[in-house]
């Protein structure tokens, strides 16, 4: 009895404890399930499955012609997974040798040994062998196919362990033509928007696109994807400027500035009738480097004082409310004259005595147009500054690209204002105006008065399909009196026929504008330093303008040079003389013209399936009996082009001379190059002789002419 009392406690005892265990069990599922239930499905699903960000294709901007200005190419940083479950330790033995010469071979930065090194110790003495980064320099998508051909990664990336990472990188194929407006992104660490710099910050949210999520799921220990969301690409930019305009601009600047030695400069091209910027190039000497480069974009940005190219204010002022005629006459004694306590001097030693107000505006006579100014608006000043105002010289632009410089006007009353600001401001000084708002101003002119606001987008675009176009848009539909307008262009043409600009004139086409010397503050030593700046402004043709243009150039130095007919009105000339010769609609038809015709074109040279399309389209025959090879070298005999071979090794530098850029370029990337372009039309030069040996990655520049 005592033995069964004894086994019925003990039976109770583990009965109880038995219950106990299972409600506590029941309980701590019950409270899983509700109260934590959504927290551990979470975890359990970000085990098993997560989202993988696909970037969508960032968007390009492009010159009024499609021309690519800006574009993004994919960059591959490459890693290695030293764990992978396929790389055992005998494969691993087996290939490291090869792989370390391959990669010394194609980085060339060390010695296969110290790759073989740094491989071996990943692989066997480092703790952190899961994400080993192989080389800093990122490659490019031909670069990583050649890659792949190494031992080891040419195994699967289970066996090879090669990671690649792709990221994209944002390039300007015309290097520093209108850079700084294109623009740039500035990111931060963690790859957040901070900056934003031209087009590409103005366009951020059309450029951009749409990221998609691809959700993977763990299956049988891989990663698979089992639903996407597909990205969408950006949409490109068409800008309005001119790729060859903006070459000829940036190139007439850039050897002005060397040979004067200026601190910097822009130069700017607008179409007359629509505002469209053809050409925006600022130039400025990098500290660092120096070298000339687009660091600033002083065209927008930069308000100074215009010096002369103001005058055209004040005389269209001056014949507006009445008061004088370009027939009447102007005592400018010996060049100086005092205005309270300041002396007005002209450039002139000496003086122009009694002149024309058309001859003390075509020859630039600060003392007879202050002295204009003076006598007729001393007692009213605020009827001068109305005048400005009208022709909209104290408001900005409302450009669309931030950073415009402000303008500035002072009123009477204002801080600073005082009995010399009058005659001063009518000739360029106590005021500011930036390159643009000048050039806006003398567009107006050239437009019959219509003030026209600058544009630099002409069309938003997704694959082809026209999403947005920009109209032009109107700042101001008259800025004066017809008579005013056509008075003023005789003085704008006769600057260059008979005042400071006649060595611009030229026999082709006439120019209309007005040069500008101005001394300018440097920086914090004020007026004192003499520091100077040259400028010119007009527009061409003179009877029938097509262009407007504004050179500025600052701080020239003193001893070549400072007058803006001699620093910036050769830059406007030779970009007004190339855009002429290159635009045949602006040239007058002749009388008798004898058109030869041509019934053979001449051709580059390229590849000969291309070719054949376009000399079949033209019904041009074709003598290609001794042709072998895809590319081919053409020449024209008589009524036929003959094709020669052009043999093209890809172990050895490809001669590219003769090619079209598309040609050239594929040739040459193909075969491991990277390639820098220099001008327009046809290979003339490439720096990397034909035949010659390379190594995957050199650097090859080519000069188109």
């Amino acid at each position: 009895m005592q033995i069964k009392n004894d086994i019925m406690w003990r039976v109770g005892v583990c009965y109880t404890l038995i219950v106990l265990l299972a409600f506590c069990v029941v309980s701590r599922v019950v409270y899983l399930q509700v109260f934590e239930g959504d927290d551990w499905r979470g975890r359990a699903q970000s085990i098993s499955k997560k989202d993988i960000t696909v970037y969508a294709n960032r968007g390009d901007i492009c010159a009024a012609d499609g021309r690519l200005l800006a574009s993004s190419i994919p960059y591959y940083e490459l890693r290695m997974d030293f764990q992978a479950m396929g790389l055992t330790n005998d494969i691993f033995k087996k290939n490291v040798d090869s792989l370390a010469i391959c990669l010394s071979r194609f980085f060339g930065d060390k010695s296969s040994s110290a790759y073989r090194r740094q491989l071996w110790d990943a692989k066997f003495h480092s703790t952190r062998n899961r994400y080993v980064l192989i080389n800093q320099r990122k490659v490019n998508y031909n670069e990583l196919k050649q890659i792949k051909t190494f031992p080891l990664f040419r195994l699967s990336s289970n066996k090879g362990g090669l990671i690649c990472l792709q990221e994209s990188k944002r390039v300007q194929p015309h290097i520093n033509l209108a850079s700084r407006t294109i623009g740039y992104l500035n990111k931060g660490n963690g790859n957040e928007l901070i900056g934003k710099v031209g087009l590409e910050g103005l366009f951020e949210n059309e450029l951009k696109g749409i990221d998609g999520i691809s959700m993977m799921q763990k299956m049988s220990g891989k990663w698979l994807p089992v639903n996407q969301a597909d990205p969408k690409d950006g949409n490109d930019i068409i800008t309005t400027i001119d790729v060859n305009f903006q070459d000829v601009a940036q190139s007439a600047l850039l050897q002005q500035l060397q040979a004067y030695h200026a601190d910097h400069g822009s130069a700017i091209l607008m179409e007359v009738e629509t505002g469209a910027i053809k050409a925006i190039a600022n130039l400025g000497l990098d500290s660092e480097t120096n070298k000339y480069e687009e660091i600033y974009n002083y065209a927008i940005g930069e308000a100074t004082e215009p010096g002369s190219t103001f005058k055209l204010a004040s005389i269209m002022a001056l014949l507006e409310d009445g008061y004088v005629q370009p027939t009447d006459s102007i005592d400018t004694g010996n060049g100086i004259h005092r205005f309270y306590k300041d002396k007005m001097r002209d450039s002139h030693v000496g003086g122009y005595g009694m002149i024309s107000v058309q001859e003390a505006f075509e020859k630039s006579s600060n003392v007879g147009i202050s002295k204009l100014v003076n006598q007729h608006y001393k007692d009213k000043p605020r009827d001068f500054i109305n005048r400005l105002s009208a022709f909209r010289l104290n408001k900005t632009l409302d450009l669309d690209i931030k950073g415009e410089g402000r303008p500035k006007i002072k009123y009477p009353g204002e801080e600073g204002w005082s009995g010399i600001s009058l005659p001063w401001m009518s000739i360029g000084y106590e005021v500011q105006q930036t390159p643009l708002q000048t050039l806006c101003f003398y567009n107006a002119i050239a437009n019959n008065g219509k003030m026209m606001k600058p544009i630099f987008v002409h069309e938003i675009k997704y694959h082809g399909k026209v999403l947005k176009h920009f109209d032009e848009e109107v700042l101001k539909n008259s800025l004066c009196s017809r008579e005013t307008l056509r008075k003023v262009k005789s003085m704008l043409e006769g600057v260059v026929l008979r005042g400071t600009a006649t060595n611009l004139r030229n026999s082709s086409y006439s120019i209309a504008g007005k040069t500008g010397t101005a001394q300018i503050a440097d920086k914090n030593k004020g007026y004192g330093h003499k520091v100077y700046q040259a400028s010119f402004a007009g527009y061409f043709p003179a009877d029938a303008p097509k262009y407007s243009c504004v050179v500025v150039i600052n701080s020239p130095d003193k001893k070549k040079g400072f007058y803006g007919n001699q620093v910036a009105g050769p830059v406007f000339k030779t970009i007004a003389d190339k855009v002429y010769a290159m635009t045949y609609a602006m040239h007058p038809p002749k009388q008798d013209e004898q058109i030869c015709e041509i019934k053979v074109p001449i051709s580059l040279n390229g590849n000969k399936d291309d070719l054949d399309i376009v000399f079949k389209e033209l019904n041009v025959s074709i003598d290609d009996r001794e042709v072998y090879g895809d590319w081919v070298l053409t020449s024209r005999q008589d009524s036929i082009i003959k094709y020669k071979n052009r043999i093209i090794n890809n172990h050895l530098v490809p001669n590219v001379k003769g090619m079209g850029i598309q040609d050239a370029l594929y040739i040459l990337e193909n075969a491991g190059l990277k390639v820098k372009i220099n001008g327009f039309g046809s290979v003339k030069k490439q720096s990397l002789n034909p035949g010659s040996n390379f190594r995957s990655g050199d650097l090859i520049y080519i000069e188109l002419s």
